[in-house]
């Protein structure tokens, strides 16, 4: 599985945290966050790894900013994106079952390190479960395509 992964500045810390779990789990990724902790804006490293996984290029991304809200809002901007903002692992697993999310996005600012590595552990080895949950999915990219025409 290839991963993308980034944040803004608010994001850093915990987005080198994260790095580990994935070398842990043996993901090949990239990280093109920004890489130092002066006030950068979101939108900037939210929707460019959104599109990225949007495109093929990556199987999923990982986002964090301050709160995970402004980038994850970024991100689901992307035709075919479905970032799920999460808090805790009972969502992060709910998310890939229901809603076969592709990104995940998380708040420095909101949780701490040990609780993110979990999260990112059960989102990323979980499957989606398709049946019923399909149906809804299929919705979501059927309107997608709707509002392009």
């Amino acid at each position: 599985m290839k991963v993308i992964i980034s944040g803004d500045h608010a994001g850093m810390t915990l987005r080198n945290e994260v790095k580990s779990v994935l070398e842990e789990l043996g993901y090949e990724y990239e990280d093109v966050g920004a890489d130092c902790t002066a006030s950068v804006d979101y939108p900037d490293y939210g929707i460019g790894p959104a599109e990225r996984v949007a495109n093929g290029e990556f199987d999923r991304g990982i986002l964090v900013c301050g709160t995970g809200i402004g980038i994850s809002i970024s991100a689901n901007k992307v035709k075919g994106i479905r970032c799920a903002l999460v808090h805790d692992v009972f969502s992060a697993k709910a998310t890939r079952e229901h809603n076969d999310s592709n990104m995940l996005a998380m708040g420095e600012r909101v949780i701490g390190p040990g609780l993110a590595n979990e999260i990112v552990k059960t989102w990323l080895t979980t499957e989606f479960e398709g049946g019923r949950h399909l149906n809804r999915v299929n919705k979501i990219t059927a309107y997608e395509e709707q509002c392009e025409a």
